[in-house]
């Protein structure tokens, strides 16, 4: 049996993963797979100092659930971001010794749209209307900027410009 694809997505938090995502499901079928929406869906409010513990343990369920997946030939979408070089390379290791094509995805927006998307995530959070995303204050923003580690050339199997700007 041909195995699955999977798609790891890189970007900064409201960069657009989660909408990229949509739209390459809309292409082809894919089991699309998120941390901070398991995370937020299960357990909601603030984890505190239990985040990150948490995060871990939900990342690798979620790994295993992708590669089982990915073995009975779903193509299936990380959905979480990939900040550091160290996690791409890993997700990359961990597929491959399984015999799994995976392909990493940077997804790349430009300062003033980001900024917008934030904007327009945290009102929807005030509003009510967004019970999945995280808030975005000063504080977590300037913590999530200094964990992102922009890919290098060549670690990309494909870059996506996201722009706001509607065609």
């Amino acid at each position: 049996m041909k195995k699955g694809t999977v798609y790891a997505l890189c970007g900064k938090i409201a960069s657009g993963k989660s909408t990229y995502a949509r739209q390459m499901m809309e292409i082809s079928p894919a089991l699309p797979l998120s941390c901070d929406e398991l995370v937020r869906r299960i357990m909601p409010g603030d984890l505190g100092d239990a985040h990150d513990a948490t995060l871990a343990r939900v990342k690798d369920y979620l790994l295993r659930k992708a590669r089982e997946a990915a073995d009975c030939g779903v193509d299936v979408i990380l959905d979480w971001g990939f900040w550091a070089r160290e996690d791409r390379s890993a997700v990359r290791a961990y597929f491959a010794d399984r015999g799994i094509p995976v392909k990493l995805y940077g997804i790349r927006i430009s300062d003033e749209d980001w900024q917008a998307n934030i904007r327009e995530r945290n009102a929807a959070i005030l509003a009510g209307e967004n019970q999945i995303d995280y808030f975005v204050d000063d504080g977590l923003l300037s913590k999530l900027a200094s964990l992102y580690e922009d890919p290098e050339e060549g670690e990309l199997d494909l870059l996506v410009k996201i722009s706001r700007e509607k065609a």
